[in-house]
């Protein structure tokens, strides 16, 4: 939960905007800085661990004996609640909660407190949803992934402290400029395809590739967050929950038939095409339009898309997941001539200066977030109706505490 922020259609100039949706939540922050968003389908909520909620300020006081672990322990074996967290900025709203900018009091360091209510999560059933986001997040040390540093409980919320990047979501500058020059649009992928890899390597299907789920940091670099979608899966055997957010979603989603991580692939390359043109190749405002172009819609370019760039977008953007360029390994994706002039190693280690800066002044800095968050005060909300002891008692949320390991040996991460 790097952040909170939640999407709207782009304004660019060619195109009609996208079908609002509700607004959704960064998984680290992910809320985005603009109010309007794609309309997500039907499936376990991408909000669930994204932009957050509202939730009571609980003193713990008269807690169920199963609650006792929702305290984490730091390196002094001290107890690290929200009340060790400054709420400084709400930064992104969601169905499930809210994600707020925070800043820990013992050090100063600037966060993303992403909060979400276990009455709704519950309702909703997203718990399984919920429990995979927060274990997925904690596996995770990647350059461009948000990070978990934190995560708790209270009798009535979970908390999760991640990440604040803050230089806004690719959709908010999408959005702003219609496109992107393929050099921009080239790094912006070249850093995907690495954090894909990796999440690939660990057997996780991420299943939510949208401009809206990538934020960008103080010094021009991607981060992927909001987890909420993504499943940890048996390669063999993939999966067959209909999720995802209509625009990205594959055709072997759309058809029932299972899917694994070439999914993701196929996200990227409509990922890759949108921030090319300025909108997604087979959108329509017809939602059964839409699908029905994905299914079997011809693959079209402007005259300014490079032969390179369509090459690409031709292997990813492949109905046959077989053969799909990246559904037998990452490295045909890098190996494309698109990323000829990569660096792979030296992209993953930063040393290649991004093509793009935000104009941010500091790691606390909130230009970048949409001003519809960030007149709401920030506070942790009462929760009217408080779980049952029989919901208390299933204990749906146990082993939901967590530390990461950097936080333990108190380095700076």
């Amino acid at each position: 939960m790097g952040k909170g922020q939640s999407k709207e259609p782009k304004d660019t100039s060619n195109k009609k905007k996208k079908e609002d949706a509700p607004a959704s939540t960064q998984s680290a922050q992910s809320t985005s800085t603009s109010t309007e968003k794609k309309q997500d389908t039907p499936s376990p909520s991408k909000d669930q661990g994204s932009n957050h909620a509202n939730g009571k300020d609980d003193t713990g006081d008269d807690m169920h004996e199963s609650w006792n672990d929702d305290i984490l322990f730091s390196k002094n074996n001290q107890k690290v609640t929200k009340d060790d967290f400054e709420l400084l900025n709400v930064i992104g709203k969601g169905s499930f909660g809210k994600v707020m900018q925070v800043k820990k009091k013992d050090d100063n360091k600037i966060y993303a407190m992403k909060v979400l209510r276990k009455e709704a999560i519950i309702a909703r059933k997203q718990v399984a949803h919920t429990r995979a986001e927060k274990s997925i997040l904690q596996k995770i040390q990647h350059p461009f992934i948000v990070r978990l540093h934190y995560a708790f409980q209270t009798k009535d919320k979970l908390y999760m402290i991640l990440d604040y990047v803050n230089g806004g979501e690719l959709f908010f500058h999408l959005k702003k400029e219609g496109r992107f020059p393929e050099i921009r649009v080239k790094f912006y992928a070249a850093e995907i395809v690495c954090a894909m890899a990796h999440l690939h390597s660990l057997q996780v299907v991420y299943r939510d590739l949208k401009p809206e789920n990538i934020l960008i940091d103080m010094d021009g670099h991607i981060c992927i967050t909001d987890f909420g979608l993504s499943k940890e899966i048996k390669i063999e055997e993939g999966t067959h929950t209909f999720c995802g957010t209509p625009e990205y979603l594959a055709p072997e989603v759309l058809k029932g038939q299972g899917h694994g991580t070439a999914v993701d692939w196929w996200s990227l390359g409509t990922l890759i095409y949108e921030m090319l043109t300025g909108l997604p190749p087979f959108y329509s405002q017809n939602i059964n339009i839409m699908y029905q172009k994905i299914l079997n819609g011809e693959l079209r370019f402007p005259s300014y898309v490079s032969p390179d760039a369509q090459s690409l977008l031709e292997g990813l953007l492949t109905r046959d997941v077989e053969k799909r360029l990246g559904s037998n390994s990452s490295q045909d994706v890098k190996k494309h001539p698109f990323f000829k002039d990569i660096d792979w190693e030296k992209l993953e280690k930063k040393e290649i200066e991004p093509p793009y800066k935000p104009k941010v002044k500091s790691d606390a800095d909130t230009s970048q977030i949409d001003t519809v968050f960030l007149v709401e005060k920030a506070q942790d909300s009462l929760v009217e109706n408080t779980l049952s002891e029989t919901i208390q008692k299933e204990n749906a949320f146990d082993d939901f505490t967590y530390v990461a390991p950097t936080a333990m040996s108190g380095e700076v991460s």
